[in-house]
């Protein structure tokens, strides 16, 4: 007999399930969408603080608009697994992030309810301003249009800018302000629900421009103090009387602060804001982590260790131990030998060579800054605000500033190096072209994440920086094919001092190298020959190298022994080298963890075109590198092979090419 009690969730297939509950029995709907995610994501690994702190958030909103007429536009979306789980993917909620399983963030080609897909912070204003205005024209079916933002992402320039949008056109949508700060306190009392009430009623929120002319009517002469001093103590006055003016000068009304984790008062205070008809902010404050006692009740420190769940970190809604294994007397001979033995050393993470490099660097030389645009953890410039604060700066979510700030910085002298994700730089290129490149200043770009980063997928796989940048003048681009050559190439930025310069590394573990004592300058411009065959010459770029190595194996298990090269550098290429394995093999195969338009590949390509008058006089070429698409989520090891980006890939292509009488270049 079973005597576990029927769950309200398991009714819930979509979100017209929601519409007949009582506000008692949504929130016990949100905290049963809690402790799934709790059970699922501690098992399985994903985003984990920031989901159990939209519990019910979700259903509030499920619960009142007609999705998908209606739309919710979540920003980011690595706090959307409540609304995953209300919109029909509840029963495979524990495929998320896995290879073939539901998308780390929303999106278009999953369901009808993510009305657009994102990864990338501050976007979901711009899009709902954007939604909304086509409605407002006729254009597509009407409905209510809600943004979904959080306070670290309301940290990027463009969130602004579409708060500006919205306000100057007036556009009625609503801004839900999901703010899990720790030092928000909620407005409470009958003058907050007045104000309240005021701002969302459109017959008196207009009567709010009148309270600067009542200012200066106060008796006992202090209007006319008031006047004298003019309209910045006027605002400050303003202000006090008003939270949320910022939003209110932008024409936008304000609610808050609501407790985020109150079904009924968020039920009330979104449903007031749509029938606004003007642009409303929703403030609400919620817990990351709620409902996971290591999270909510851990500080920032718990906050942020709980962003996300490793797989197997939670066991029955608590952190997993960490407590070795004991040995017990009835343990075979073989399982005592393993438990006792001590696990062979892992390879560092390329994050951690890198960040320890920077450290050493920091340390030698006071002018060598460190910037990071809101991923001081997974840049690893959190050891470099630890041991060397001062020489540390994070500028939020807002990678054009950081460019910017880095630009500054140098200008005055300053040896700046902007810590960020390849995918997440793409943010800041107009600043790369217009006020590094064009300015020739020798700002150091350290891109992590370069190549395919894993479960979190296309929109932040590292899959262009290298086109990106490598039309631009004045820019030296290099990539490292193990831990070594990356200190090496930290210290060659640090050095160079004519432009900017940028190297990029992947996620993970690195190769199992040993590391230098002391780093050294690598020549500008200069690859490396690794060994020496006959026919053909495998030249690999950053990762592509250890690709090349392995394919080189393999083809010498078939009695080909073939070149291998490092290439280093993308701009300047080591024309010389380049050159010379063209004169003297058959084939050159140019292996790139990058798109191919505009990569390793067509540099190398493009020089040999113009470098040889006649093509039969140097080796044909094959380029091999990421796809022309947008590369899934899943396990590195799995977006590789399905790419074709693995040493039995890249030796098969090598076979089939030297069995074709004419291999096609490019």
């Amino acid at each position: 007999m079973n005597d576990e009690q029927p769950k309200l969730l398991d009714q819930i297939d979509a979100p017209e399930d929601l519409k007949g509950l009582d506000d008692g029995e949504l929130q016990a709907v949100a905290q049963e969408i809690r402790e799934l995610i709790i059970d699922v994501i501690g098992e399985i690994g994903g985003h984990f603080g920031a989901n159990l702190g939209a519990c019910e958030l979700a259903v509030a909103l499920h619960s009142l608009l007609e999705s998908p007429r209606d739309k919710i536009i979540w920003d980011v979306g690595h706090q959307a697994y409540p609304h995953k789980v209300l919109t029909g993917r509840r029963e495979r909620l524990d495929t998320i992030r896995q290879y073939g399983g539901l998308a780390p963030f929303c999106s278009v080609f999953e369901s009808e309810h993510d009305i657009m897909g994102a990864g990338h912070a501050s976007t979901s204003i711009g899009y709902a301003v954007g939604v909304k205005e086509a409605m407002r024209k006729g254009i597509g079916t009407e409905g209510h249009v809600i943004a979904v933002i959080g306070d670290g992402a309301l940290t990027g320039g463009v969130a602004y800018e579409a708060l500006h949008n919205a306000g100057g056109l007036g556009t009625p949508i609503v801004i839900v302000l999901n703010d899990n700060g720790m030092s928000i306190s909620p407005n409470v009392g009958a003058l907050a629900r007045y104000f309240q009430r005021f701002r969302l009623n459109p017959r008196l929120y207009h009567a709010r421009e009148g309270v600067e002319e009542r200012l200066t009517r106060l008796p006992l002469g202090l209007g006319g103090t008031i006047e004298r001093l003019g309209p910045e103590i006027k605002s400050a006055i303003k202000a006090y009387a008003a939270p949320g003016l910022l939003f209110e000068e932008l024409d936008l009304a304000y609610v808050g602060v609501i407790d985020g984790h109150d079904v009924g008062a968020l039920r009330r205070a979104i449903g007031d804001a749509l029938g606004a008809q003007r642009p409303v902010v929703v403030h609400i404050h919620t817990v990351k982590g709620k409902g996971f006692a290591a999270a909510e009740e851990g500080g920032l420190e718990g906050m942020e260790k709980w962003h996300a769940a490793k797989p197997k970190s939670i066991v029955n809604r608590m952190p997993a131990a960490s407590k070795p294994t004991p040995v017990r007397e009835t343990d075979s001979p073989e399982t005592i030998e393993k438990l006792e033995k001590p696990a062979p050393s892992s390879p560092p993470q390329y994050t951690a060579v890198f960040a320890d490099a920077l450290v050493a660097e920091a340390k030698r030389d006071r002018r060598v800054i460190g910037i990071t645009a809101a991923m001081a953890g997974g840049t690893g410039l959190d050891k470099l605000c630890k041991e060397v604060p001062e020489q540390y700066y994070d500028v939020g979510i807002a990678e054009q500033d950081a460019v910017l700030f880095a630009a500054g910085l140098l200008l005055q002298g300053a040896k700046p190096v902007c810590a960020i994700y390849s995918t997440f730089l793409q943010r800041g290129f107009d600043q790369i072209v217009h006020d590094v490149c064009l300015q020739q200043l020798n700002v150091v770009f350290a891109m992590d994440r370069a190549g395919l980063v894993g479960d979190d997928g296309p929109t932040h796989h590292g899959a262009f920086d290298v086109s990106y940048f490598r039309p631009l003048p004045n820019v030296v681009l290099m990539a490292p094919r193990d831990e070594a050559m990356l200190v090496h190439m930290l210290r060659t930025a640090l050095v160079h001092d004519d432009g900017p310069i940028a190297f990029r590394y992947p996620r993970g573990a690195a190769e199992g190298v040993s590391l230098p004592e002391r780093p050294r300058e690598i020549p500008i411009g200069t690859g490396e020959l690794l060994a020496e065959g006959e026919r053909v010459a495998l030249l690999g770029y950053g990762y592509g190298v250890q690709v090349a190595l392995r394919a080189a194996g393999i083809l010498g298990e078939h009695d080909h022994r073939v070149t291998v090269a490092d290439g280093r550098f993308a701009k300047p290429l080591d024309a010389e080298l380049v050159q010379r394995l063209a004169r003297e093999h058959e084939l050159v195969v140019t292996i790139e963890e990058n798109v191919l338009p505009g990569g390793f590949g067509a540099a190398v390509l493009e020089h040999l075109e113009d470098a040889f008058v006649a093509p039969q006089s140097r080796a044909r070429v094959m380029r091999l590198g990421l796809p022309d698409r947008y590369v899934t989520h899943g396990k590195p090891a799995l977006l590789r092979e399905e790419v074709g980006f693995t040493g039995e890939a890249v030796a098969e292509r090598v076979l089939t090419a030297l069995r074709a009488p004419h291999p096609v270049s490019g």
